[in-house]
Parts: C-alpha cells; sequence; structure tokens
C-alpha cells in the first residue's frame, strides 16, 4: 500500500496491492493497521456502513455531493472517473477540485464536507464505500452541492456532460436533482462539527468563549442561562438531550474543584461524580460517536516528590479530590481521541488566589501564606488557547501539561509579587509552613509540595506558554 496527497487538505489516493491470476484478482479492500501506518486520520476513521452503487451503463454520472461524514471509496468492477471538490467553511483549500480514474487497485479517502462525484468508464462499474455516520433525514439537511458542470471548477469529464451545440450529451446518464446544484459562487458551505462545552460558566469555560468561535460553540453548564443550555453530564439520561452525531469534540471544563470539601462526606460523593463518574459518561459518548474528548487535569494526581512532573509519571494523588480526579483521567483515557490537559494553581475571570489577595491588600491586611508548596500560576486565557492549538495543528492525542512558562516559585512568592503590584510592600506579607497554615482546621486535603509540571511535550507541538509573571502582571494592571 502506497499514499499519495492531493491538492485538497485532507483527501488522499491509496495504491492497493491487487492479486490476480487465471480465476480473477484479491485485494485487502480496507485494513486498518496498514492503512493506519501510512496515515495519520486512518487511525481514527470508524466505518459503521458500506454503501454499494451499481452502475449499469458507462456515462452513468452523480454528484457533486458534499455530506456530514468521511468516506473511504473503492471500485469492486469497472472504473469510474472521480470529481472533488473542498466545500467546508473555512478550509484553507476551498473551492479546490481534485480529480483521477479510481479502478480496483486505488482508493480514496475524502473527509467531511468534501463533495464527491463520479462518472461510470465502463458498463456494470461497482463503486463501493465506507462511511463513519448512519444516514438520517436530519443529517441529510447538512449535505451541500456544487454544479457538475460549473466553469469555475473546470473539470474535464471523459464523456463530456454537454455536446458541442450546448445540448446534454445523450451518452451521459444524470438526475434531473444533480442538473440543478448550484454553481460554486452560490453554494453554502458545509461547517464544521459543533465543540459542546461542559462548565462554560465556569473560569476557563469563559476564557475559551474568548479564544474560539462562539457560532460553533454549545454552550453547557449545570443551570441554564442566556445561550447556556442546561445539562448534568453526571446524569446518563441527560445525554440523550443532544445529537452527538453533530458534535466533534466535548471540552470537559466541568468539575468539583473544592479540594479541602472533598475530604467531607458530602463532598466525597460530589467529587467522585464530577471529577470521575462524569468524565467516565463523558468517555463513552465520544467512543460510541467518534467524538474527540478534552479533559482537564490537576497537579493533585501526584504526591509532589518529584521536581517536575511528566505526562506519563504514574499517579500517586495524597487525598480524596486528587483520587477522583486521577480516576478521570483514566475514563477519559479509554476512549481513542483525547486530550488530557494537566494543570496547576488557575487563575481567570472568577474567585481565585489572585483576585482573594487583591482584596486583602485593598483592606491593609497583612497575611501569612504557605512557603513550603511550589508551583507555577496557570491562566486560562494560557489554557484556552493551548486548546484551541492542540485542535487546531491535530497534535497527537493524549496527555500534555499546560502552565505557564516561568520559575517555579511558592504560593508566599507569588502573595508577595500580588502585594507590590498592588502598590503594597511585599513584607507586608509573611511565610508560614503548610502544617502550621492549617493547624486545628478540620477536613483538610494533603496537598502535594511540588506542583512543577515540564512544559516540554506541549512546546514540542509548536505551542509556547507565555511566563506567568508577564501575565500577573497583565492580570493585576
Amino acid at each position: 500500500m502506497k499514499i499519495e496527497k492531493t491538492p485538497i487538505d485532507g483527501v488522499v489516493v491509496i495504491e492497493l496491492d491487487v492479486h490476480g491470476d487465471n480465476r480473477g484478482w484479491f485485494k485487502e479492500n480496507w485494513q486498518v493497521e496498514k492503512l493506519s501506518a501510512l496515515n495519520y486520520d486512518f487511525k481514527y476513521f470508524k466505518p459503521i456502513q458500506n454503501n454499494i452503487s451499481f452502475n449499469a451503463q458507462k456515462g452513468v454520472t452523480r454528484g457533486i455531493h458534499a455530506e456530514p461524514w468521511n468516506k473511504y471509496i473503492s471500485v469492486g468492477f469497472g472504473s469510474v472517473f472521480g470529481a472533488w471538490v473542498d466545500l467546508r467553511e473555512n478550509s484553507k483549500t476551498y473551492g479546490k477540485t481534485f480529480t483521477t480514474t479510481l479502478t480496483p487497485d486505488k482508493a480514496i479517502f475524502i473527509p467531511r464536507g468534501v463533495a464527491n462525484s463520479f462518472q461510470a468508464l465502463e458498463d456494470n462499474t461497482v463503486y463501493t464505500y465506507l462511511v463513519d455516520a448512519h444516514w438520517s433525514a436530519d443529517l441529510q439537511k447538512e449535505y451541500t452541492f456544487v454544479n457538475l458542470k460549473d466553469p469555475e471548477l473546470n473539470i474535464q469529464w471523459p464523456i463530456p456532460l454537454t455536446l458541442s451545440d450546448g445540448t446534454d450529451n445523450p451518452d451521459v446518464e444524470l438526475s434531473e436533482k444533480d442538473k440543478n446544484h448550484p454553481y460554486l459562487k452560490d453554494v453554502v458551505p458545509m461547517p464544521p462539527k459543533k465543540i459542546l462545552i461542559t462548565g462554560a460558566n465556569g473560569q476557563l469555560g469563559r476564557a475559551i468563549q474568548n479564544a474560539i468561535d462562539l457560532s460553533n460553540l454549545i454552550l453547557t453548564d449545570l443551570t441554564d442561562s442566556e445561550n447556556i443550555q442546561k445539562f448534568d453530564f453526571t446524569n446518563p439520561e441527560e445525554y440523550n438531550n443532544f445529537d452527538w452525531t453533530k458534535i466533534g469534540t466535548i471540552i470537559n471544563c466541568a468539575a468539583w474543584t473544592n479540594v479541602d470539601g472533598a475530604e467531607t462526606n458530602e463532598g466525597r460523593l460530589g467529587s467522585w461524580k464530577s471529577n470521575a463518574f462524569g468524565p467516565n459518561l463523558l468517555a463513552k459518548i465520544a467512543t460510541r460517536y467518534n467524538i474527540t474528548l478534552i479533559h482537564i487535569s490537576s497537579d493533585y494526581v501526584f504526591d509532589g516528590t518529584i521536581d517536575k512532573h511528566l505526562e506519563n509519571e504514574p499517579f500517586s494523588p495524597l487525598g480524596i479530590y486528587g483520587q477522583t480526579k486521577a480516576a478521570g483521567d483514566l475514563a477519559v483515557s479509554t476512549t481513542q481521541k483525547h486530550y488530557i490537559i494537566r494543570t496547576s494553581w488557575v487563575i481567570g475571570d472568577g474567585n481565585n488566589f489572585v483576585k482573594t489577595f487583591q482584596n486583602l491588600a485593598s483592606k491593609n491586611i497583612k497575611p501569612s501564606v504557605v512557603n513550603d508548596q511550589f508551583g507555577r500560576l496557570t491562566f486560562t486565557s494560557t489554557l484556552a488557547d493551548a486548546i484551541k492549538h492542540l485542535l487546531t495543528s491535530k497534535a497527537d492525542y493524549g496527555t500534555y501539561n499546560v502552565t505557564n512558562s516561568g520559575k517555579t516559585v511558592s504560593w508566599f512568592e507569588i502573595a508577595q509579587k500580588i502585594y507590590s503590584l498592588c502598590g503594597h510592600q511585599e513584607s507586608e506579607v509573611s511565610p508560614i509552613s503548610t502544617q502550621d497554615y492549617y493547624q486545628d482546621k478540620d477536613y483538610i486535603s494533603p496537598r502535594p509540595s511540588n506542583s512543577t509540571l515540564s512544559l516540554d511535550k506541549i512546546i514540542s507541538t509548536g505551542f509556547e506558554p507565555s511566563d506567568w509573571e508577564n501575565e500577573l502582571n497583565l492580570y493585576c494592571k
């Protein structure tokens, strides 16, 4: 097998090995392991239906139709001249056309939104294709079309569609519907699949809304509001509220974040439900519908005894919150198309460490802050940009550490920096050990002493996190 790229992004031609003798021939038409080794997309193409188009006469011509699923096309008998046009909204190759002749030794992969057409070059031609979604009347509404005769496409049909006098060629069989499709200038492009966000009202959910085109987002949270749909992702029955075939990505920003509250009897249940059971349900739906699942993890899955944590470090959570986050990571990792974003010390639009100490400074309070927990801040704008980068760059699926870059410091040093930015003296903030700070307090979760995450993997994809001190300066203005 061999793959050849084409001028249309994502469309590839596959040369198949055909073995013949006096009895006929044999080929492996679809062999997932061999094809996956040659092309990134094949690894995640999950065909669920095989269709066959039998064309009794040479000259039968069909198209040009763009459908809301991926297709793997080949020929069982005879040959066809195929023409494909990119009709995907915002595609870098929108409007480009590619043509080639398909015989039993050649197949082609057509991504969702690339319009398909062919002309049978022999009688009794058998045209077959695998698809990764079932046809439905609702999905058919998403089809888009372009005219076979559009001069802008300049498709050189082997059997001309019209004669020199402009009349239809009687040797070409066309449906009336196909004759009346719009020209490219009037085509309605096919939009990308939707991105569903859980926890859209939270700090990260709001940051993602600023980073990604809102028209492509479905916003959900535990309570509904303007533009936000109610969705309890821990309730299996509520998964019936969505047509998952129209969703290409889920970004799970919802979580139980009360670290100490997880140590209480009530909080233990809530933490396991939100951080483990909910992600497990999302992973199941992602697997069923071949959806990319993005899940936010935490430094609390580690015990903090290593200076800099790598993505593949074994879990070693110290408290219940960390245990539930580790369980959620394991659940999400069971679905093939996943990104687990591990982060720490998150700061965004909402209640957080920075705003707490800005408020304390405004009241001239002189706080004590722990000086034996170390890490780096992560601003939600950086997290949102990293998520967008992973999606648009098609980085390999897996786990990625994402924080802001810069030196590792303690919470005490960050509090000093905040006070300084508020016009106060750093000396107004005093250090205290974690043990002394939480002495005589009930239901306190143990904290990792070092939360610094290695950023080498995310940087290797081309994403450069900004320095946390620079971001803090901007945040405090």
